[in-house]
């Protein structure tokens, strides 16, 4: 049977029959109407965990490859979409986990739907992230921190860029983008904008061959965790996927409503993560403790998010996480001196 036929009778593709035609797309071979037509199909359908693994394996071989054999990699990233114009959270924790030893490749695009992407963020704190693969490796093995720019390491989505505009909608795309990292991860921290999918994402990652990872989905159906009320989030370890509920009592942190971690455009959000990581006490502080402890407690440096949320406010008030910064900005700057 035809693929897309099978997927208009609503019928589940497998994951290699996904990847049959995910290559089709980054091949040219699909028309824009086919390509449409596809991702419709399975919006309706409902996306599973073997459909969205073929389609991020796919995307990944067309990547740009970014060549490592580090280990404790992790990308630390959201798939947006949640409307919530909250500071660039997971972009402030991403120094805090390099900080605490993770090697973190971290994904990330231009404002979609908030009023700074974290690359507007990155862009207006001096950090070059259109940079070679070379690069990036060598940023990760010696910073512990890089940052890729989606366009830059996906060239191919231009295939796919013109149907998604077209439909308007998210689709299975808007779910996997962190899955799609070029980098070989161990380790995952995702967040989602639906909470109904927790389960179905840890399969998908488990699927891609993750060692440890957590998906999460904070209140008012975030991307992140946030200290506005329950956070949940789905563990996968060992091979099992398990389910928790987390409140900022348990993790001995304030709560705060839901308007105290808005940002704003790129130079405030610039501010605000300069802030928490220079020590300010503040709400964006304490969020970037609780999704940093989560990070680290994905990464399997601490046991507990508890304990995450404590090495965290170390790492911040030893001045370590701020020191990324700085050593990155140190090590970009010098490259372009000795470039010229």
């Amino acid at each position: 049977m035809d693929l897309l036929t099978k997927l208009y009778e609503q019928k589940d593709l497998e994951l290699e029959e996904m990847k049959i035609l995910s290559r089709q797309i980054f091949q040219g071979e699909l028309s824009e109407a086919q390509i449409g037509a596809l991702l419709i199909g399975l919006k309706i359908k409902g996306e599973t965990a073997e459909e969205m693994a073929g389609l991020a394996e796919t995307i990944r071989e067309f990547s740009v490859p970014i060549d490592t054999e580090l280990t404790d990699t992790i990308c630390n990233c959201g798939t947006g979409g949640d409307l919530s114009n909250s500071f660039n959270i997971s972009t402030t924790a991403s120094f805090v986990l390099a900080a605490g030893g993770m090697k973190v490749a971290k994904t990330g695009n231009r404002s979609i739907s908030s009023k700074a992407g974290s690359f507007d963020t990155c862009e207006a704190l001096g950090i070059d992230f259109l940079v070679s693969a070379e690069q990036q490796a060598q940023q990760l093995a010696e910073i512990n921190l890089t940052f890729l720019f989606a366009p830059h390491v996906h060239p191919r989505m231009k295939y796919v860029m013109p149907a998604r505009k077209t439909l308007g909608t998210p689709t299975i795309m808007n779910l996997i983008g962190p899955l799609t990292n070029p980098v070989p991860l161990e380790y995952q921290l995702m967040g989602i904008n639906r909470r109904s999918l927790l389960e179905k994402t840890a399969e998908t990652i488990k699927k891609l061959g993750r060692k440890r990872a957590i998906v999460v989905n904070g209140p008012y159906e975030m991307d992140e965790a946030s200290l506005a009320g329950e956070t949940h989030y789905v563990l996968l370890a060992d091979g099992l996927i398990t389910r928790h509920v987390i409140t900022p009592e348990d993790v001995g942190l304030p709560y705060y409503d839901y308007e105290a971690i808005r940002g704003g455009d790129a130079t405030e959000n610039a501010k605000i993560l300069l802030n928490v990581l220079k020590g300010e006490k503040s709400a964006y502080y304490d969020t970037v403790l609780l999704n940093a402890g989560l990070g680290l407690f994905a990464g399997g440096k601490v046991s507990s998010v508890q304990e995450g949320v404590h090495e965290a406010n170390q790492l911040l008030q030893s001045g370590e996480a701020y020191q990324v910064l700085t050593d990155l900005l140190a090590f970009q700057a010098n490259l372009k001196v000795g470039n010229k």
